[in-house]
């Protein structure tokens, strides 16, 4: 008779075998019964809604979102499917979001399909469906893929949105119209369709955006088809009126992840600058500078206590202390090599050194945005180079940057895609390099880090180690966020991501600024 873990490994070998392409979602009926209620009853498998099951961790508790929010668009598609085979499209807005590359679990999803019911169905963590009964029949030409789910295209999606989407969600507004390239298939849907109302809305948004051309194109083959009534108009909103923010948009680009970088660096610097403390002066001289760097040694312990602790490490300020005076040796201490939080603490020891030496670099008047392009990887190669010398990472874990998915624990935001982080990179290089700000180069910088999750793993400790760079950059003196403040730095984030709003991370700083200047 097989042992409960020979049992628990056949079930898995099936699971294995379904999820050969990388898949999350199953039907129920994709298993035998038996191994489908081994594998739900061992934790590998969690329901999604009745027939429907989602790949799960063991290991995590009830409450976390991490494996549903993995799984939420291939749900959305494999479901759809399955009930309106290919006979359905998510709405003109959703659309737009996807083509300008917001991946962010929505609270809820609109399907349109002839079949609909106009019925919710209700999924985990307060997330649904709404299935809206449609009779309009979409043109084939209207319609395409976008990671298994049916949307409008670019064209389309522009001249069937409601005009509040230009209001609500500006930066994938403006995403989406510095992407387009030329206007015919636009001004086609405009005339067929008789979309004079449309017409003045996109004309306006383009002249906002600083295309001129497309805006005056659009007015020309309006008036000149007896649409008299036609009126231009702008659909954003009066704020981002004074924002310096058309010559980010005056010029096109071929990927959509680069606009939307851009345009989130752009609609929030303005923000950060209200409400953050202009630069302290840099040290001016030797001393000056040695009093500087002496004072990042002496931030070493509470930081990296804090810092790995926000990570979930469980540390404490005499392992650190044993990294620090080197009592701690992974390669005669066999116990110090089986503890995961032993390397964690020696790896950041590492890292800490190099970014010493980079602030050094800084004072010395070298561009910061330059020293971080060219060192970050550096930084990451010695804060898990202990797990390698452990043995428990592979040396290739530490070239380059991820090639698989990574989803945060408890966020809705969806890092982008394996094959566009090294595009993402680049932006994030670029838009540090071109701002003069050391504030916004710090504030911006970490989230937006963040927000592209270059690593599979140690991105909010790189993180905060490029904010302290960039504040060192301006004089600003190391800022230490604590662990009992995770909540709400985490929220803060969370913020910034999904609901593009910087406001909350930038007074997160700020008080943390506050508080560290009071003390020197």
């Amino acid at each position: 008779m097989a042992s409960p873990n020979e049992k628990l490994a056949n079930s898995l070998m099936v699971l294995s075998k379904l999820q050969s392409g990388g898949e999350r979602i199953f039907r129920s009926g994709q298993f035998p019964r038996v191994h489908r209620e081994r594998l739900v009853r061992n934790g590998y498998l969690r329901s999604v809604m009745k027939g429907w099951l989602m790949l799960a961790h063991p290991d995590a508790p009830t409450q976390d979102t991490t494996a549903w929010y993995a799984s939420f668009w291939e749900f959305c598609a494999r479901y759809c499917n399955h009930r309106f085979g290919n006979q359905w499209y998510l709405s003109p807005g959703l659309s737009l979001r996807l083509h300008a590359e917001d991946t962010s679990v929505p609270t809820q999803v609109i399907v349109y399909a002839q079949t609909g019911r106009n019925n919710v169905v209700q999924l985990p963590f307060d997330t649904s469906l709404f299935d809206l009964k449609t009779t309009t029949i979409v043109e084939s030409e209207d319609i395409c893929e976008w990671q298994g789910l049916q949307i409008y295209t670019v064209d389309a999606a522009l001249v069937q949105v409601q005009a509040r989407f230009f209001r609500d969600f500006p930066v994938e507004a403006r995403t989406v119209l510095t992407g387009v390239k030329q206007l015919g298939g636009i001004v086609r849907r405009l005339l067929a369709q008789s979309r004079t109302t449309v017409a003045g809305r996109l004309a306006g948004a383009f002249r906002h955006i600083g295309r001129v051309d497309f805006a005056d194109e659009i007015g020309y083959a309006m008036r000149n088809t007896e649409h008299d009534s036609f009126r231009e108009s702008n659909p954003f909103s009066d704020e981002l009126a004074d924002r310096d923010i058309a010559t980010v948009s005056s010029r096109t680009f071929e990927i959509p992840i680069v606009g939307r970088l851009q345009e989130l660096w752009s609609l929030s610097r303005v923000s950060v600058l209200s409400r953050l403390p202009g630069a302290e002066n840099l040290p001016s001289n030797d001393t000056d500078r040695q009093r500087y760097l002496d004072d990042v040694s002496e931030a070493y312990l509470e930081d990296a206590y804090h810092s790995l602790s926000i990570e979930g490490y469980r540390v404490t300020p005499e392992l650190i202390e044993q990294v620090r005076s080197g009592v701690w040796n992974p390669e005669s201490v066999v116990n110090d090599r089986q503890q995961q939080d032993a390397l964690a603490a020696r790896g950041y020891w590492q890292a800490f050194q190099a970014v010493r030496a980079d602030i050094d670099e800084i004072l010395t008047r070298t561009d910061p945005s330059i020293v971080f392009r060219s060192s970050h990887g550096r930084w990451y190669f010695e804060m898990f180079q202990p797990f390698v010398a452990a043995g428990l990472n592979d040396v290739g874990d530490l070239a380059g940057y991820r090639n698989r998915p990574v989803f945060i624990r408890g966020s809705r935001h969806v890092p982008p895609r394996v094959e566009l982080i090294g595009q993402c990179m680049d932006t994030l290089f670029e838009l540090l390099a071109k701002e003069r700000e050391p504030i916004v180069r710090a504030v911006l910088g970490h989230w937006l880090f963040g927000y592209i999750h270059p690593y599979p793993d140690g991105n909010g400790r790189m993180a905060r180690f490029l904010m302290n760079v960039m504040l060192a950059s301006g004089g600003y003196p190391w800022v230490t966020i604590r662990v009992e403040d995770r909540q709400a730095y985490m929220a803060a984030l969370e913020a910034a991501s999904v609901g593009r709003n910087i406001v909350p991370f930038a007074e997160f700083v700020g008080r943390y600024l506050d508080s560290t200047m009071d003390t020197l």
